[in-house]
């Protein structure tokens, strides 16, 4: 008997998102049950929604450029670009690296390895913070990216039940979780500075303009 093949997620694209984000418990019950596999994750919600905060950085620092003190400086269309690919990238390779985590820390905990789940986990508990990206469509609205955090507690309520940990258990998982999260987007978003400045330094580039007022 050949073995069938996980069929694909009958649930939208749009209604994943308002649903993990509105009554979450209900929904990781439903991502826990159905088969995926760790491409079709990454293809169908993982690409386009880690475009969300890029794409939207890239409009607002085009149109908008960066004030401070001031001082607006627009940036050349190649340096703001760049720097969204660059932020593109490291979120794609963030989402695997915590799956990743989540992976390897689970039998340290009572619970089970398994790479699909691993990836359901890292991929919609990422979903608060990648919504929340859209807010850098206009700079001065940046700072409500926080609400990304979110996805701390999204992370809180799936990875114990889609890895199988013990109840007892549960919560230093999850914590001990979480504090390797924080630590690796702070490591990317570290990295996306880096790369940002490479390309916006304190003095504007040719190609970039700068106006006071």
């Amino acid at each position: 008997m050949s073995a069938e093949l996980p069929q694909p997620s009958t649930t939208s694209l749009a209604d994943r998102v308002k649903n993990i984000l509105i009554q979450p418990k209900d929904e990781w019950g439903r991502i826990d049950a159905e088969p995926a596999t760790v491409a079709g994750i990454y293809k169908s919600y993982v690409v386009p929604l880690a475009a969300i905060g890029p794409v939207a950085g890239l409009i607002g620092m085009t149109v908008f450029g960066v004030r401070v003190f001031g001082l607006s400086y627009r940036p050349s269309f190649g340096a703001t670009l760049s720097t969204a690919v660059a932020g593109y990238i490291a979120a794609l390779i963030g989402v695997y690296v915590l799956a990743m985590i989540l992976n390897a820390l689970a039998p340290n905990f009572g619970g089970q390895k398994s790479e699909v789940q691993a990836m359901k986990v890292a991929a919609y508990s990422c979903t608060a913070s990648w919504v929340a990206g859209i807010f850098q469509l206009i700079p001065a609205l940046a700072w409500l990216a926080i609400l990304g955090l979110y996805s701390l507690y999204l992370l809180w309520l799936g990875a114990p039940r889609l890895m199988r940990v013990p109840q007892d258990k549960a919560a230093t998982y999850t914590i001990v979780t979480i504090v390797a999260a924080i630590v690796l987007f702070f490591l990317v978003g570290l990295v996306a500075s880096s790369v940002t400045s490479m390309f916006m330094p304190r003095m504007p580039l040719p190609g970039g303009t700068l106006s006071v007022g």
